[in-house]
């Protein structure tokens, strides 16, 4: 088996199935040595991963804590506004570890995933640039933003999920009670498997942009398509939302919102994609028809 396909190595011409494993071979090496540099570092930098960044959204000083505050105490058209639902996270939260080794593991993970997260423009670039050889000039130029829009949109996702699901879930969850007589103790890898699932949804839910361009070019997805089913969407949305967000129509409103939004992008990069081909199609007739002209024996 073999296939035309241009090698880093070796040029262009016919690489075997084998010679196809060894490329990804060294693709998947590089992006697994980016995640351990990364990772490592991670691990380094305990203080600042844990105490600015992961535990912050739970202190009352957190931006988004205090920007929502300040809003609630907001002064419109000389009427003080006094809504305390607001203030989020105002009560201190303790987070307790309840095994031996709990603290040293959840460092151990929490530097993996960091490392995963931050290596993840080293990943998408990584595999691209096995897949990009097999595609024709115009296809590779076509996509030549890939990477830098996969990842962009990932990172504000992150950001998305960080800086306005994150605050939101942890004063819901943590304050909820069944009962006065239940006091809520939360472990630590519960409170980082929580806000790590929010970022990371959220992160992969703003790529759908990115998924809507290329189900559009090999013709999976059209945006009639997305326009019939436009309502439907809009459940699916709010189930998802539902999903990675607290149980209150406002946390679950902020998620709906962008993600809506997103749908019509991606409706607007389908259609682009579409005419595109549409194009392409048209001069490649225009073109043909003068060789039909010149050679009406074939």
């Amino acid at each position: 088996m073999a296939v035309r396909w241009k090698s880093e190595r070796g040029g262009e011409g016919e690489m075997s199935f084998l010679e196809h494993l060894e490329e990804l071979r060294w693709h998947i090496i590089r992006s697994i040595i980016a995640i351990a540099v990364l990772m490592i570092t991670a691990f380094v930098l305990k203080n600042f991963i844990f105490d600015t960044i992961i535990l912050a959204p739970k202190d009352p000083d957190f931006i988004t804590n205090r920007l929502l505050c300040n809003l609630g105490h907001a002064n419109f058209f000389g009427h003080q506004l006094s809504i305390e639902a607001l203030c989020i996270n105002r009560q201190p939260l303790n987070l307790i570890s309840i095994k031996m080794a709990g603290q040293i593991t959840t460092h151990i993970v929490v530097a993996l995933v960091a490392g995963i997260i931050m290596a993840f423009p080293v990943i998408i670039y990584e595999f691209w640039m096995f897949f990009k050889p097999a595609l024709h000039e115009n296809e590779a130029k076509y996509t030549k933003g890939a990477v830098i829009s996969t990842t962009s949109l990932f990172f504000l996702g992150v950001l998305f999920g960080y800086f306005i699901l994150a605050p939101l879930s942890i004063h819901f969850l943590s304050s909820y009670q069944v009962s006065p007589d239940v006091v809520n103790q939360i472990n630590i890898r519960s409170y980082i498997g929580t806000v790590s699932s929010i970022c990371l949804a959220t992160g992969f839910v703003f790529e759908l942009p990115i998924i809507a361009f290329f189900l559009t070019k090999i013709g999976v997805l059209t945006p009639e398509f997305m326009r019939k089913y436009r309502k439907h969407s809009i459940v699916v949305t709010f189930i998802l939302a539902a999903i990675i967000t607290p149980p209150d129509i406002f946390s679950q409103t902020l998620v709906v919102i962008p993600i809506l939004i997103l749908y019509e992008v991606s409706i607007g990069i389908s259609g682009r994609v579409i005419k595109k081909k549409q194009k392409e199609h048209d001069s490649f007739m225009e073109n043909d028809k003068p060789e039909k002209a010149a050679n009406p024996a074939t």
